[in-house]
């Protein structure tokens, strides 16, 4: 999986969220490998009312 294009964001923003340690990473030689449930876990924090399927839940309304 393409850590930034299932993001949506460049390889720079992925580098920046490692570093700051907003998203977590292995570092593998020169190389970092990001667990697919790390990225699930970095989008729900950044985004808490947005749902998998990338609706809202509705507010009864």
């Amino acid at each position: 999986m393409e850590v930034a294009s299932v993001m949506r964001v460049s390889k720079m923003t992925v580098y920046r969220l490692v570093h700051s340690g907003h998203l977590l990473a292995i570092h593998v030689g020169r190389a970092f490998r990001v667990p697919e449930q790390a990225v699930h876990e970095c989008l729900r924090e950044s985004y808490p009312g947005v749902e998998a399927g990338g609706e809202r839940p509705s507010d009864g309304a």
